[in-house]
């Protein structure tokens, strides 16, 4: 697995580089916005690191460019920065990051979250079933989700959050039972991830998010 680290503090790219290549990973990196555009261009990055604040393009704008590109869409990319505001972390969370790490960090806490995030894009990537809700059809194996004849672009997070929906229909899902099933960790304190990820997908399903219900003071479920 290569995992691109989009730093402008060296110290930092480097301590996380060696802990990191510890674990087996293959690490490349970029020092400003405009090198790691050409990094992810090459095509075999499985996973970002990547700082807010960053010369040339911010991280913010980065992320969003990346969401917008079709090959480069469902790349896990998880925030990092100094900042640690609620304001912050919505904003890294509502351009289309997959989750949120302040600095300082535990390096222990931040490889647990890649693995958790690069486990279950594996898994979102080796399915095999066809869900299907109305003209919604979620296909496991091509990591699509189309709405009638069109094809949804849709975050890793966002993808796996409509599929356990969609499997679980007609059943409330906590919001620390979707964290756990979608984050993979426990996400103590940040519930409201997952109600950034929904009013994503309300979204992008427009007049057919009906189907999303909110269980007020519980989560949300699919019928």
């Amino acid at each position: 697995m290569k995992i691109l680290i989009v730093e402008d503090e060296l110290s930092i790219v480097e301590f996380i580089r060696y802990n990191l290549e510890a674990e087996n990973y293959e690490v490349e990196y970029a020092l400003d916005g405009e090198e790691a555009i050409e990094k992810i261009k090459k095509g075999d990055i499985d996973l970002i690191l990547m700082d807010l604040m960053l010369p040339k393009i911010d991280g913010v704008t980065l992320t969003k460019l990346l969401r917008k590109n079709t090959q480069t869409a469902t790349i896990p990319i998880i925030m990092l920065t100094a900042k640690s505001t609620e304001i912050d972390k919505v904003v890294g969370l509502e351009v289309g990051a997959d989750d949120y790490i302040t600095k300082p960090f535990s390096i222990r806490e931040l490889i647990a979250r890649i693995k958790a995030l690069l486990r279950r894009s594996s898994t979102a990537a080796q399915g095999s079933d066809v869900l299907q809700i109305g003209n919604l059809v979620i296909n496991e194996e091509e990591f699509t989700a189309t709405l009638g004849d069109k094809e949804l672009e849709l975050t890793l997070k966002e993808f796996l959050l409509l599929k356990i929906l969609v499997e679980n229909r007609g059943k409330v899902l906590t919001r620390d039972f979707l964290l756990d099933k979608v984050w993979g960790y426990d996400y103590v304190g940040e519930s409201r991830t997952v109600d950034v990820h929904i009013r994503h997908l309300r979204s992008k399903l427009g007049e057919d998010a009906d189907f999303i219900k909110t269980v007020r003071g519980m989560g949300y479920k699919a019928q």
